[in-house]
């Protein structure tokens, strides 16, 4: 089969789409023909090489994948030949005290498709069983593909994590990308207020089409003074943090007393200033997430194969041009999320 792969790390020319040894499903997996993968910024810093990653080479990337079961190990009970999945990327042991709590995003060994081990960017895929969800007929292959790692994140972020109810300001930092974009979706769902911010002018008023009610230019403006200015001094009851070290001390600025940073991610470096003063003062709390339980999976993709939240897609481009689709995401080009197809599906 071909292979979006990488047989070292480093900058974007290091990514080949070639041939690569065909997938076979261990008792436990499905082998899914993968009709189209998405992008995250987690495939970005996996290809740069992150402290403590040791993969084995070549090593194909990609969390984000739907298609079509071609064939199941002899252990599946919940998918056969025919059927439409996505991946759900968290992988966990099932048997740790927080598995047994059903706190599976806890687990002591939990690790994530595409970056831990071998991710779903070819044009097959063997996956366990537990990693993957039914996807509904008449569900596009791009909005399958695009959806679970950023939708369940947030949910997990905003829902369970931080808590969230209706009535309550937030704002949503980088809200273009795709983390970003699905949590000032699920912030407007949940009757929450919604702040948000962006790069350009353009990429606000996507905002405002998911569900902004105001939104702020951070190229142009300090988004802390701006939310205070807008909030009458108040500051936000949330912020959605998931740039790191570039942001966090503005994001504990705009919080009111009281309230809470909640992240998943530190893009731009993970060791800012803990700023505890204004931590104790105001009696904040920072709040980490990662991904999300099985239960939650369900629930907020049950919310996308509905239409109730929309995947945005920024560009769709043939995994032959990864190397592309990374530099979108290096460079902070449009709003929502990067599809790359297998070249022999892929339409232009």
């Amino acid at each position: 089969m071909k292979a979006v792969q990488f047989s070292e790390h480093g900058d974007r020319d290091v990514i080949e789409y070639d041939e690569f040894p065909d997938p076979t499903p261990d008792r436990d997996e499905v082998l899914v023909d993968v009709k189209a993968g998405a992008l995250n910024h987690l495939d970005v810093w996996t290809r740069k090489g992150l402290p403590g990653l040791d993969l084995d080479m070549p090593h194909v990337p990609g969390s984000d994948a739907a298609g079509v079961v071609l064939e199941v190990g002899e252990d599946v009970t919940r998918f056969e030949p025919g059927d439409r999945v996505a991946v759900s990327a968290g992988v966990y042991c099932g048997k740790c005290e927080f598995c047994r709590d059903g706190e599976y995003s806890l687990c002591v060994n939990y690790h994530i498709i595409g970056e831990h081990v071998r991710g779903v960017h070819g044009e097959r895929a063997a996956v366990p069983e537990d990693n993957l969800v039914e996807v509904p007929t008449g569900v596009e292959w791009e909005t399958a593909a695009a959806a679970p790692l950023v939708f369940q994140t947030a949910w997990r972020m905003l829902l369970n994590r931080g808590d969230l109810d209706a009535g309550e300001k937030v704002l949503v930092l980088g809200a273009s990308g795709g983390v970003g974009h699905a949590a000032v979706q699920i912030a407007d769902y949940a009757g929450a207020e919604v702040y948000a911010t962006a790069s350009s002018d353009e990429k606000l008023s996507y905002a405002e089409e998911v569900g902004a009610d105001y939104t702020i230019n951070y190229d142009a403006n300090d988004f802390a003074a701006e939310i205070r200015e807008l909030t009458g001094k108040r500051g936000v009851d949330m912020v959605v943090d998931h740039v790191g070290a570039a942001t966090y001390p503005d994001s504990i600025k705009s919080l009111a007393k009281g309230g809470r940073v909640v992240t998943c991610g530190a893009t731009t470096g993970p060791n800012p200033g803990a700023s505890l003063n204004r931590i104790f003062w105001n009696q904040l709390s920072v709040i980490g997430s990662t991904m999300a339980n099985p239960g939650e999976v369900d629930d907020v993709l049950e919310l996308v194969w509905d239409g109730t939240f929309e995947p945005r897609i920024r560009e769709t481009l043939p995994m032959s041009e990864t190397a592309s689709a990374h530099e979108l995401l290096e460079e902070r080009e449009g709003f929502g999320k990067v599809v790359v197809v297998p070249d022999s599906e892929y339409d232009g």
